[in-house]
């Protein structure tokens, strides 16, 4: 191979299952270039496999165009159809291992993992090209015709395991909801103590009430938020008081707090036990914020007169349990929403009025 006429990089050779392989850092304006994504190019029976989900792409730009001092991309991992040629930059096994890898110019790449950070990684360049020579390390395996390829994907992604999203919220520093409903937790002792911040669905037997992630959801609604929105100070003073006042005024908390029924008990017997309430009492929350701000706290006192048992199918029936299962979906959390408005004497609005005459006209039939 002519190496004048070659991608070359500085590169760390490994093994693995008796096979070299190599690590090495390529800049970021040369990522694209090689690493085109033609499905065309690409072989049938690895296409489906690669579908990019362009959904993806923009908040993985936006994260990094706006991160930019302090963006984290982890490996690109890729296979090479070509010749290649590493030269250690000395024959001294202590740097036997290190050196560069030269790639012959009509090779073939193909992602294995990353192909979204690639179009990413393109599409931030376009608005900011001095992040073109950072760098980003990918790890090549040699894979003559690309044969290995599939087995490739399907090995890296079977023991990937997704974190949840509760761990999302807490591990991000950025995202000011996230740190605001982290506060939160902390803050208010009931939440302190029952609130898991790892899974996103409790099993029966869990010993916490709620999760993260139901809390941060619910912080949404009550701001009437998306990710990523600023907080101010005024609306962080508002949600920290919310639940405060809230989980002072649900009974069964209380009742929990005070260890008089268990977690468990409260999610068998009582609605109030189940992710589903804390979003709609986060709609309820954000009604009352904009309407009844000066009086809001006497609405959320009133919530201890309201039967949350699931018993009470009167009020829960079709809305918050569909055949005595809870259901959580945008309707369900809506028509839960609307009872509980109900039960406070609160004005429905215009949308939460059809909403309610759908629902009676489907229930009735």
């Amino acid at each position: 191979m002519d190496l004048a006429f070659s991608y070359n990089f500085p590169a760390i050779k490994g093994v693995q299952a008796g096979k070299e392989y190599f690590v090495a850092m390529c800049p970021l304006h040369i990522i694209p270039k090689i690493f085109l994504f033609d499905e065309d190019e690409i072989p049938a029976k690895h296409r489906a496999q690669r579908i990019i989900n362009k959904n993806r792409i923009p908040d993985i730009t936006k994260y990094m165009v706006e991160n930019h001092t302090d963006y984290v991309f982890s490996s690109l991992t890729a296979s090479i159809d070509g010749e290649t040629v590493f030269t250690p930059v000395s024959e001294t096994e202590a740097y036997e291992d290190i050196g560069t890898l030269s790639i012959s110019l009509d090779s073939k790449f193909l992602i294995n993992d990353g192909q979204h950070r690639r179009a990413a990684i393109e599409e931030a360049l376009k608005i900011n090209p001095e992040l073109r020579d950072e760098t980003i390390s990918v790890v090549f395996f040699l894979d003559e015709g690309l044969r290995k390829s599939q087995q490739m994907f399907a090995d890296l992604n079977r023991h990937a395991v997704n974190t949840t999203t509760s761990i999302g919220i807490l591990y991000d520093y950025r995202d000011q909801l996230s740190i605001l409903t982290k506060d939160v937790v902390d803050e208010i002792p009931f939440l302190k103590r029952y609130t898991d911040r790892e899974r996103v669905s409790l099993s029966k037997n869990s010993p916490k009430v709620l999760s993260l992630n139901h809390i941060y959801n619910a912080n949404l609604k009550l701001l009437s938020k998306t990710k990523g929105n600023s907080v101010n100070d005024k609306e962080r003073e508002f949600v920290i008081d919310f639940w405060s006042t809230l989980t002072n005024s649900i009974t069964e908390w209380k009742q929990v707090m005070n260890k008089k029924l268990t977690p468990s008990e409260l999610r068998v017997n009582f609605v109030i036990g189940h992710g589903i309430l804390f979003e709609s009492l986060g709609i309820v929350g954000n009604y009352l914020y904009e309407h009844h701000r000066e009086h809001w706290k006497k609405f959320i006192i009133k919530l201890n007169e309201v039967d949350w048992s699931r018993e009470n199918t009167e009020l829960w029936d079709k809305r918050t349990m569909i055949n005595g299962r809870i259901q959580k979906n945008n309707q369900t959390i809506l028509l839960t929403s609307n009872q509980i408005k109900k039960q406070l004497e609160l004005e429905l609005t215009n949308k939460e009025e059809r909403l309610e005459t759908t629902f009676t006209k489907g229930a009735s039939k």
